[in-house]
């Protein structure tokens, strides 16, 4: 029984240092899914917002544009496109090129935002003008040409920046002004992302470890008692 204590005190702590390890940041989630994560039905993106209004998941695998111009959603389900308007094959911008700013919030406190970070990925059409947080460029160019495209992926990643309370990632999409065939959208995946314990998380494990090392030196002292 003493054994049988001892191990289940150290899996405790085993179970708390990785707990008390940094953790993926709650609320950054990839485009065109659901709370849980994975792919949602056609509709208005319950995370992503556009320009401070509705992103709309609003493909169709196998309709232009998710018949070959568009990275498809069958072989990667980690994420959906999302779109100005809630048919992804409308033709926007006929005669300017069109500007979409996208937005997603996150929370973290004082103690995660000074070690976050993450890496993630986008495809966007016709491709990005700027990637932002909290008003902080990540990526792009304001004379350059637009970044990525809507065939591949293209990586991105922050490792500073962050604040304690709500963070703000931006995606400034630009879509070449064109009279017909024209449609623009954004896909976002985040590959990791990592953020620093809190302190109550630490606390548990320093304590997981001591419940550990006191089971076990109580172990020892009767091991040699008993020999």
């Amino acid at each position: 029984m003493k054994t049988l204590a001892f191990v289940a005190a150290a899996a405790s702590a085993l179970m708390l240092t990785g707990a008390a390890h940094a953790g993926s940041i709650v609320g950054l989630y990839n485009t065109g899914v659901t709370d849980a994560g994975v792919q949602a039905p056609n509709g208005v993106d319950g995370h992503w917002t556009l320009d401070g209004g509705s992103a709309f998941i609003s493909g169709t695998q196998g309709v232009f544009p998710l018949n070959g111009p568009w990275l498809d959603e069958n072989s990667d389900t980690a994420s959906r496109w999302i779109t100005p308007t809630d048919n992804a094959g409308d033709s926007v911008d006929p005669r300017n090129n069109g500007f979409y700013q996208y937005s997603l919030t996150f929370d973290l406190s004082a103690g995660q935002a000074a070690d976050a970070s993450f890496v993630g990925q986008f495809a966007a059409d016709n491709g990005i003008q700027w990637i932002e947080l909290n008003g902080n460029a990540i990526l792009g160019s304001d004379g350059g040409a637009p970044i990525g495209g809507f065939s591949s992926w293209t990586n991105f990643a922050a490792s500073s920046g962050f604040q304690a309370g709500q963070n703000t990632l931006t995606i400034d999409v630009i879509n070449f002004g064109q009279e017909t065939g024209n449609p623009s959208g954004l896909r976002v995946e985040f590959l990791n992302s990592s953020a620093a314990p809190e302190p109550t998380t630490w606390a548990l494990m320093i304590g997981g470890f001591g419940l550990a090392g006191a089971a076990l030196r109580r172990q020892r002292r009767q091991a040699v008692l008993a020999a």
